[in-house]
């Protein structure tokens, strides 16, 4: 039988996660200027990224890691074209 997987906890949502609970918390995203929308993308990342290294999620680390790597990459293009503008 097939376990199903418990659920998690989403970013921001309990204390002991370690997430960003403040950017959850911040106002909605149409009203957030670029940088910080950028600045809470950053905090996402930096959070998968602790979350993978302690060895959570085991069973999704090397898509977990993909992720997080594309997140980076996109997050480092995003910047480069709003710092050009």
């Amino acid at each position: 039988m097939a376990s199903t997987p418990s659920p998690t906890p989403q970013p921001g949502t309990t204390p002991e996660s370690g997430s960003p609970a403040a950017a959850w918390s911040s106002p909605s995203p149409s009203s957030q200027t670029s940088g910080e929308l950028l600045q809470q993308l950053r905090d996402d990342r930096l959070w998968l990224l602790r979350q993978i290294d302690s060895g959570r999620w085991p069973d999704w680390r090397l898509d977990l890691a993909a992720l997080e790597r594309e997140l980076g990459q996109l997050l480092e293009q995003a910047e480069e074209r709003l710092g050009r503008s």
